[in-house]
């Protein structure tokens, strides 16, 4: 399979939670994950950067996957589906994207839920269970997000998985082609070890 072709150990990376797990995408993911954006689109248009017209075709997806894969190869970024343990269902995708090295090892945690799953708590565990691998497996200091200040169930997430207020940032993203103020965010490697030693 030509996804796991490449031999950065991170691609080939299983994560599991509490009730999800997570891998990076693959190519046999793709109806899976297209009748899932589709079916979320409303719900996920408002918080995200403008879709492009091809954005749920094959081809798109082939894409997609090629870039996932060049980010991981380059260490720079490294995708994951998340699946329900449960039944395996695909419900969502998160990302530790824009990965800087030398004096500030951190990475931009990203997420989107399927419509279906949302107010279940599975993004909430899904954040949680890859920080190990962040702290741990890439060896990064900090990890940072940014939520819009209406997008209360995104806040909540950081929020619940240890995540820090640090302040608002003026038009931070272009998201569904406006520019936005976001809130910013970051948990450090301390902050989570302090967090799993009180567990």
């Amino acid at each position: 399979m030509a996804f796991l072709r490449a031999g950065n150990a991170t691609e080939w990376a299983v994560i599991q939670g509490r009730g999800v797990w997570l891998r990076p995408p693959q190519p046999g993911d793709y109806v899976s994950w297209a009748e899932l954006r589709a079916l979320s689109r409303a719900h996920l248009v408002p918080w995200e950067p403008a879709w492009p017209r091809d954005d749920l075709t094959k081809s798109a997806y082939r894409r997609r996957i090629k870039h996932y894969q060049r980010e991981a190869r380059d260490d720079l970024g490294y995708a994951f589906l998340v699946f329900e343990a449960e039944s395996d269902r695909l419900i969502g995708g998160l990302t530790l994207s824009n990965v800087r090295r030398g004096v500030t090892q951190s990475a931009m945690l990203g997420y989107w839920l399927g419509l279906p799953f949302v107010g279940k708590g599975h993004m909430t565990v899904a954040v949680r269970a890859v920080l190990p691998h962040a702290f741990e497996s890439l060896r990064l200091h900090r990890v940072e997000a940014a939520a819009q200040p209406g997008n209360a169930r995104s806040v909540g997430v950081l929020r619940r998985a240890g995540f820090v207020e640090e302040g608002l940032a003026r038009r931070y993203l272009k998201i569904n082609g406006t520019w936005q103020d976001h809130l910013l965010f970051a948990i450090l490697a301390e902050d989570w070890m302090a967090r799993e030693v009180e567990r």
